[in-house]
């Protein structure tokens, strides 16, 4: 019988799903049978089923609404899958989805269920990335989050770390317990096959993310503005949702009080497919991060062939061979990174083997078949231990 596996997180999906999302779960089907809650595109509810069953709560505007959305609505929508479905395992996105599932697995148990808790650390969730600079009362805020964090991470049975840097991380919480160690879920055919066509590079800077103080754009415009008078032609391309409103606006003023108006582009999300080109028509793709999990946009560069550089932090220089597939520069360092910007805009041929060897890395180490393997060795584990707890209940 397939396992029942259920994801909790604060993804949200269309319908029908985006192709890379379509990709995902068309693939991990083959590993049981699977439950996603997330939240939708808008501000209703949507349940269909494509390759899974989703049950999405609406999009609100608001971080903290989200949260409660996920607190109430996400608690009793996974409780029900549990003794309406017998899901076997949980899959929580992070410590704080995670508190939410061991909430609904607490309550479930009344019952005679008892699902395994997988959480999963896709970033520094000790600095509360989500809701930095949008809350009244960090202080208070960063210590319900802890404690939150604490209760999820001493009920989880096993967890997953995409990086060297969150596994680390998760030792410091929880260093008797398993941790599965495999990166995010990457599309990188689409990029991949960007990469193969004919290339019109110009001197192009390309960042590309979510717009939070924390991926440190703010250091990538001032870098920008020193060599812009260098460069005439070069521009800075800045693409991804605006998830802290208060910050874009400072960028948008900062970009204005330096004067490149003209030369500084903010893109708003878009597709990956239509990422995928923006990548491997730039000159460079800069993720100037003071924290970060792994950096997924760095992947998905060097499977288009672009060089990258990347603030020495977390996982980026798991990714990032200083030198050979790109840079690492200091998080912070404007001047560091003003070097190696201008270096890349200097040197494109020099720069293109860069991303070649980039390219070549991903292609090994990153792929569908590794991600499902993954995923299936945590479930083999999380079975194991459903096949020992019923064991032992029936002895009894």
């Amino acid at each position: 019988m397939a396992t029942k596996i259920c994801f909790l997180g604060g993804a949200h999906y269309g319908r029908p799903l985006d192709a890379t999302s379509e990709k995902k779960f068309r693939a991990m089907q083959a590993l049981g049978a699977l439950f996603v809650i997330g939240f939708s595109q808008g501000l209703q509810m949507r349940r269909f089923t494509e390759h899974a069953r989703f049950y999405l709560l609406p999009h609100a505007p608001w971080p903290i609404l989200r949260y409660l959305e996920m607190f109430v609505a996400g608690q009793m929508i996974l409780f029900w899958l549990i003794i309406r479905h017998r899901i076997e395992v949980v899959v929580a996105q992070s410590p704080y989805e995670g508190f939410v599932a061991a909430l609904a697995i607490k309550l479930a148990g009344c019952f005679g269920c008892q699902p395994r808790l997988v959480v999963e650390v896709h970033g520094d969730f000790e600095k509360c990335l989500f809701l930095q600079r949008e809350i009244q009362f960090p202080g208070p805020y960063r210590f319900v989050m802890s404690r939150v964090a604490h209760y999820s991470i001493k009920r989880a049975d096993l967890f997953r770390a995409i990086s060297n840097a969150t596994k680390e991380q998760i030792k410091r919480w929880a260093p008797e317990k398993t941790i599965i160690q495999f990166p995010a879920w990457t599309d990188i055919e689409t990029f991949l096959q960007s990469g193969q066509r004919p290339k019109s590079r110009g001197p192009g800077i390309l960042y590309a993310g979510v717009l939070t103080p924390l991926k440190g754009i703010h250091h990538l415009v001032n870098a920008f503005a020193a060599v812009a008078e260098e460069f005439p032609s070069a521009q800075l391309s800045i693409i991804g949702k605006d998830e802290n409103k208060r910050y874009a606006a400072d960028l948008s003023e900062q970009v204005n009080k330096l004067g490149l108006k003209d030369r500084v582009r903010f893109m708003g999300a878009m597709s990956q497919s239509e990422l995928a080109v923006w990548m491997a028509n730039s000159s460079v793709l800069v993720l100037p991060s003071t924290s970060e999990g792994l950096g997924r946009v760095i992947i998905e560069a060097m499977a288009a062939g672009t060089p990258v550089i990347g603030s020495r932090v977390g996982g980026i220089p798991e990714l990032v061979e200083d030198g050979a597939r790109g840079f690492l520069v200091p998080p912070g360092d404007e001047n560091a990174l003003a070097e190696r910007l201008r270096w890349i805009l200097s040197n494109p041929d020099k720069a293109g083997e860069m991303g070649k060897s980039g390219r070549a890395f991903v292609e090994v180490f990153f792929s569908t078949e590794s991600y499902l393997k993954g995923f299936k060795q945590i479930f083999e584990v999380a079975q194991a231990r459903i096949d020992r707890t019923e064991h032992a209940t029936s002895t009894l």
